[in-house]
């Protein structure tokens, strides 16, 4: 629309101009073929300043546009050795192309110069000082008008593509979101699921009993992956914690790992956003622990203080090749591989937090996260977790 409105207002102005054809040498000294001469020029005009005003109409041309700004210069003044005073209405769009396609402040010198000019032909033709007045203010007004415009369309046409993009960025943003999402609420989910009907296929023949009991974790671990689903599909929803680290107790006890769980962190120091982040990254450490080691003796530790939380998950196992904890071939990846550490590295970011995941020598492998925090009044003093 701001286009069509830019190319209707520059066919007004050179409208404007075949109005001052009747005048001076055109239709009284000249030629029996001037007229028609002067609109031919006159359309050749507008086609290059249709070029200059929307370069997207030819964009091959746009390569030639100091070609084109050269021509139109020539068609501008040369004229008036025939036309006379019937050629007023073009040195304004000269002097907008200019503003167009050169930069300042050689744009502005040669619209001066374009004025100027003008005023020295006008003087030659016999103006008197108000006309030459008329003249200039009529040419910076095409000039300012036409610029103006055409800067206009460029910046509608611009912010039509830049609200596409942000379109297509928020899409692609919420699918990241939903793959990490995934990745990291059901990765953890789901081992914890397989390795529970694993244990109760082993013990339903020696330990029916047990195995019922590993089959009801199960069951309720499905439940905890289905509502993952749902909060991964409305939006990550605030996770507990505390709920996080009995998980893992359990899981890891499940799997044969002796855990060493310790957590000290002051009622109300965690925000739920903070919160949520630990527990994410717990729960992937965990994952990590069981699909890319065989580890046998796991600790994790939770930490808040002056306004800084930190959380060490430290497993051993690393180097033993063979089987994961969940019977996978987990091959020489150890840790490394996958999309989990880069995940949790974005999430701590986020915060203002850093995330480190490295061997730390041996068969031991180190994963930290550190994160500042608002604290909280809290409401009782006291903590929310003991020494498990």
């Amino acid at each position: 629309m701001a286009k069509a409105i830019t190319m209707v207002v520059i066919l007004g102005f050179f409208g404007v101009a075949v109005s001052y054809l009747p005048r001076g040498d055109v239709s009284s000294g000249g030629a029996s073929g001037a007229i028609p001469a002067a609109l031919s020029l006159l359309a050749l005009l507008l086609c290059l300043q249709m070029l200059h005003s929307f370069p997207s109409l030819a964009p091959r041309l746009s390569h030639y546009r100091y070609l084109t700004l050269g021509t139109q210069a020539l068609l501008t003044y040369l004229p008036f050795l025939v036309f006379g005073e019937a050629w007023l209405g073009m040195p304004g769009f000269l002097a907008a192309s200019f503003l167009l396609i050169l930069r300042a402040p050689l744009s502005w010198v040669l619209v001066g110069a374009t004025t100027f000019s003008m005023q020295m032909i006008h003087f030659l033709l016999g103006f008197s000082p108000g006309e030459l007045a008329y003249s200039t203010v009529s040419t910076l007004m095409t000039c300012m008008v036409v610029y103006s415009l055409s800067k206009l369309s460029d910046l509608v046409t611009e912010t039509h593509r830049s609200r596409t993009d942000l379109a297509h960025l928020v899409l692609v943003r919420e699918r990241l979101r939903f793959a990490r999402d995934l990745h990291d609420l059901l990765g953890y989910s789901l081992s914890s699921l397989t390795l529970q009907c694993e244990l109760a296929s082993r013990l339903i023949s020696t330990q029916p009993e047990r195995a019922h009991r590993e089959l009801a974790k199960a069951l309720e671990s499905a439940r905890g992956a289905l509502a993952d689903v749902r909060s991964v599909a409305e939006g990550l929803r605030s996770m507990s914690l505390d709920s996080e680290v009995a998980s893992a107790a359990s899981i890891l006890a499940a799997a044969g790992i002796r855990s060493t769980i310790s957590m000290d962190v002051p009622e109300g120091s965690l925000t739920d956003r903070s919160e949520t982040v630990l527990a994410i990254v717990l729960r992937e450490a965990v994952t990590n622990v069981l699909r890319h080691s065989r580890a046998e003796v796991c600790e994790i530790r939770v930490e808040c203080s002056e306004g800084r939380a930190w959380l060490t998950v430290v497993n051993d196992g690393l180097a033993r090749r063979g089987p994961n904890h969940l019977n996978e071939d987990r091959g020489d990846s150890g840790h490394l591989g996958g999309t989990g550490i880069s995940n949790l590295t974005a999430r701590v970011k986020a915060l203002g937090g850093t995330l480190t995941a490295k061997p730390c020598g041996g068969d031991t492998y180190r994963l930290s996260a550190e994160l500042p925090v608002s604290p909280a009044v809290p409401e009782n003093g006291g903590l929310r977790g003991q020494p498990v």
